[in-house]
């Protein structure tokens, strides 16, 4: 897995953790939330369509 793929999957993971403990309105939840939204955008810059990072989308278009 290369680099920008990593980096957006484990800012994604983080906010995801951080909104479940502290709730989408708190300001750490919110900055990491804008931090995995840069990590995505840059991977979609590079090159990598949504389905590296969120492999879930590949799965519910093959069905």
């Amino acid at each position: 897995m290369e680099r920008p793929i990593r980096t957006a999957r484990t800012a994604q993971y983080l906010a995801v953790r951080a909104i479940t403990v502290h709730g989408l309105g708190h300001p750490f939840a919110l900055a990491l939330l804008a931090a995995a939204s840069t990590a995505a955008a840059r991977a979609w810059d590079r090159g990598h369509p949504v389905d590296v990072i969120h492999p879930a989308q590949k799965a519910r278009r093959a069905r």
